[in-house]
């Protein structure tokens, strides 16, 4: 660890139905142990960490590192992105922790996870944008969109949150979501599809464990998409069964390709999220900011970065 690292924690306390406290208190312990003069503080409400980003930068922290899910870094990351000269980081205390396996880090860190992120090696890490918004994991339209505002709850109500809720909206969308009509444009091409799901990603990962856009590298300047046709019920749940080892990119109703920069619209205002975080709209201008963000992640895990540091 450099001696010129100023250290900085956000922490999420509502973050893994409150499983970031827990991982607050190991922090504490492994900062004492270390002698690492840091401070530390607590989300109030959403969009509260972009605050504490600018007042923590204003007093100096250039290392400012979120401790919750998907949805506290994105708040973290977006805002470290539009100040000079600061690193971020993750320590994932969230439910599905999707995007620490961009960095390659476990979602539990045991001693030795502990050492390495203290060490804090850094790379230079893309960041995706949809109408202006940051996404770093991804971003979905149609089926999952779709799942995430049926299952959308307000950061006060996070403990009535119910897995049987979430898998019951998969199955509902499952078996009666009705394919909604992208126009894209994109790499100098324009077409008009019936399509089930459209993911345009950074990361690999989603929901815990969907390796739906398996191929992408979070460094290599390029979004990965893969959108799914209109597809009947058993060829949805084929697809489904296939998504958690990343083997479906070779189904006939599956189109997988890469681009820097695209135009996406639909007939009616949609849900669509970034990084899990809810939106609604008709049409999406979406791009990629190449190694906008310096990010801490470990050297020796399974991350996915290619191995230039640009």
């Amino acid at each position: 660890m450099e001696s010129s690292n100023q250290w900085a924690f956000i922490i999420n306390p509502v973050a893994g139905n409150g499983h970031s406290l827990e991982v607050e208190k190991e922090l504490v312990a492994q900062l004492k142990k270390r002698n690492i003069e840091a401070k530390l503080v607590r989300t109030e409400r959403k969009n509260h960490a972009k605050k504490l980003v600018k007042e923590l930068a204003e007093q100096g922290f250039n290392t400012i590192v979120a401790v919750g899910g998907d949805g506290t870094f994105n708040e973290v990351g977006s805002s470290v992105t539009k100040i000079p000269d600061l690193t971020v980081g993750l320590i994932p205390a969230g439910t599905g922790n999707d995007f620490a396996q961009i960095i390659g880090q476990n979602e539990n860190f045991s001693e030795n996870d502990w050492d390495i992120f203290f060490e804090a090696n850094t790379k230079k890490m893309d960041v995706g944008r949809c109408n202006g918004n940051m996404f770093f994991n991804g971003m979905g339209l149609g089926f999952d969109a779709q799942v995430a505002s049926e299952n959308y709850i307000t950061p006060d109500k996070v403990k009535e949150r119910s897995k049987n809720l979430y898998v019951w909206h998969i199955l509902k969308n499952l078996l009666f979501y009705k394919e909604r009509i992208f126009k894209t444009s994109t790499n100098g091409e324009m077409h008009e599809t019936l399509g089930f799901m459209n993911t345009i990603a950074i990361g690999r990962r989603f929901a815990g464990g969907y390796l739906i856009t398996p191929k992408a590298l979070a460094n290599d300047g390029l979004l990965d998409v893969c959108m799914v046709g209109k597809v009947s019920l058993p060829e949805r749940l084929n697809i489904l069964l296939k998504v958690p080892k990343g083997r479906h990119l070779d189904h006939k109703k599956v189109t997988f390709y890469t681009t820097d920069k695209m135009v996406i619209e639909v007939n009616k205002k949609s849900a669509y999220h970034l990084d899990g975080e809810l939106f609604f709209d008709t049409r999406f201008e979406i791009d990629i900011l190449p190694g906008k963000v310096n990010i801490i992640y470990n050297p020796h895990g399974n991350h996915f970065f290619t191995d230039s540091n640009k």
